[in-house]
């Protein structure tokens, strides 16, 4: 049995990590988040130590990382071996290198750092403490993907698909007040709600020959990507307004759609158990490393960086939906 320790335990996806620590027979020790609303550990670890001050889960863990504690109630024994990081994506690299100088490996929530050069640093410190960070890249271990995977790698290699990848997931005015808001914080739409995509395009289609922004703002970005194998059309928002009329007038608040050549790949179910799935991966000597998330990184990096050409090109079809004002008049 592995010792976990948890940074942001009060955050959206925190549940599934504690989720995936229990299902595969381990015991989180430690919790740590500014906000103290996490009555969710009770479901899983109720003699979890749990943290409103950084300064106390720090020396808790220190003393875990030198035999020197026991946790509350008898909880865990021994030095700790993970650190899980599920906060605020700009502080993912100091976590990181927290976990790393704790004496744990780490697995670290997407995206694993906001800019390529902090992956540079983070393997510098995974040399000086020996330790490993792991990214979640559950997209990777979805039976769909991995299927479309083996027919790009075994179909004609001279082949380039066309994708339409379509990703509307709505939120309200509160995202916008949160840090989720803050691109200098979350990196924006591409990077907060689509770095998973990118990634998954890349590990199937292969290296990023262009990459055109076509549209960027507050609650959407669409572009053109040129793969190895695939010549991708995208669409990402936040924004309600831009769902397709069918999906609407169900009643439902996210559309996701990834079309090759015309066809639709299915992959909308399944995605309950992958952070499990990515658990098992880690603990059983796999798992994606540093260098395995480098290349969604650079590709959300420039999109942020890039100057949008407009309606120029070939463009994803919603990105001539109209753009709305930013609820709060604040514009990037």
């Amino acid at each position: 049995m592995k010792n976990f320790a948890l940074i942001g335990a009060a955050g959206y996806i925190a549940p599934r990590h504690m989720k995936a620590v229990k299902d595969t027979g381990n015991e989180l020790c430690a919790a740590y988040d500014s906000f103290d609303s996490v009555g969710i550990i009770d479901s899983f670890f109720p003699k979890c130590s749990f943290f409103t001050q950084y300064e106390l889960f720090e020396r808790h863990v220190t003393k875990m990382a030198n035999n020197a504690i026991v946790g509350r109630d008898g909880a865990c024994s021994g030095k700790l071996d993970y650190v899980s990081i599920c906060t605020p994506n700009y502080l993912h690299d100091a976590h990181i290198r927290f976990g790393l100088r704790s004496g744990a490996d780490v697995i670290c929530e997407k995206p694993l750092v906001l800019n390529p050069w902090s992956i540079d640093a983070l393997q510098k410190v995974e040399e000086e403490t020996g330790g490993k960070v792991y990214n979640i890249l559950q997209l990777r271990l979805h039976n769909a993907i991995i299927d479309l995977k083996k027919r790009v790698d075994q179909g004609d290699p001279g082949k380039v698909y066309d994708i339409d990848l379509t990703y509307i997931t709505s939120r309200g005015n509160w995202y916008y007040t949160s840090w989720k808001g803050d691109v200098r914080k979350s990196g924006g739409v591409a990077t907060n709600i689509g770095v998973h995509f990118y990634d998954m395009l890349s590990w199937v289609f292969g290296k990023v020959k262009q990459n055109i922004v076509h549209v960027s703002s507050h609650d959407r970005v669409a572009g053109y990507l040129e793969l190895d194998k695939a010549r991708v059309r995208y669409f990402l928002s936040i924004n309600a307004d831009t769902l397709p009329q069918e999906a609407a007038k169900a009643g439902k608040r996210t559309y996701r759609s990834l079309m090759m050549e015309g066809q639709e790949v299915e992959f909308s179910d399944g995605f309950t158990e992958l952070h499990t799935e990515s658990y098992k991966h880690i603990l059983s000597g796999a798992g994606f490393g540093l260098e395995e998330a480098r290349k969604s990184i650079e590709i959300v990096h420039n999109i942020r960086n890039a100057t949008p050409v407009g309606l120029k090109g070939d463009y994803h079809p919603f990105a001539k939906i109209e753009k709305t004002a930013h609820p709060f008049g604040w514009s990037f």
